[in-house]
């Protein structure tokens, strides 16, 4: 199974990706990964984006292509994989058909999760994450133990960047606005799915798993 999964923060990607590839037993790969995955690795694209990130910019479709290209060699994703923030633009959607294709495969669908901006905002506001492991949390699911997480033990706390409400609409804004081309491209090639995003973390899976 060969999937991306697209959706606005506060969505719910996170939870769901967890459970998909539990249940179909691929590796998910998101772009701080693969970013990662690369500069462990002491070759010329490793090196060129330790660059990039060192000097805290955004690294371009031309390396992040290559990246992804290397990333999807490796063993652990020749029988699928989950895309996690690859691709964000049409070139890196179209990039990724042609790597694809080079290796005899192609996408078995672009998993969309959809929520109203209300309800992304209202979840955002009252995410709380896990300070080591990143595990999240909601003010309405809280740890156990006094804000203390319940894996590992570290401190639960507020992302600086779910602070502002208008910081937070500004991002699922741009959000929006680089991901509608995306879902039309998608569509065209009839391996869109739209998820509604509310309900039940159970209930949004049964969907992802109905579809596909």
């Amino acid at each position: 199974m060969r999937l991306v999964i697209l959706g606005p923060q506060g969505a719910g990607k996170g939870t769901q990706s967890a459970r998909i590839v539990e249940k179909y037993d691929i590796p998910v790969i998101a772009t701080g990964d693969m970013f990662r995955w690369a500069i462990s690795h002491e070759n010329e694209v490793g090196q060129e984006a330790r660059d990039y990130v060192r000097r805290g910019r955004l690294v371009p479709d031309e390396l992040t292509i290559e990246i992804v290209r290397g990333r999807l060699s490796q063993d652990d994703a020749s029988d699928g994989f989950l895309l996690d923030g690859f691709p964000r633009t049409l070139a890196q959607a179209e990039a990724l058909d042609v790597i694809l294709e080079e290796r005899g495969q192609a996408l078995d669908a672009a998993l969309a999760i959809e929520v109203p901006e209300e309800v992304s905002l209202r979840r955002l506001l009252g995410r709380r994450v896990c300070s080591n492991c990143g595990r999240n949390y909601h003010l309405d699911s809280p740890p156990q133990d006094n804000w203390t997480c319940d894996r590992c033990g570290g401190k639960v706390e507020r992302r600086a960047d779910d602070d502002e409400e208008a910081t937070i609409r500004e991002r699922l804004k741009n959000y929006h606005d680089s991901t509608e081309p995306l879902k039309s491209y998608y569509e065209e090639r009839d391996t869109l799915r739209v998820i509604p995003g509310e309900g039940t973390m159970d209930e949004v899976f049964d969907r992802i798993v109905a579809a596909l």
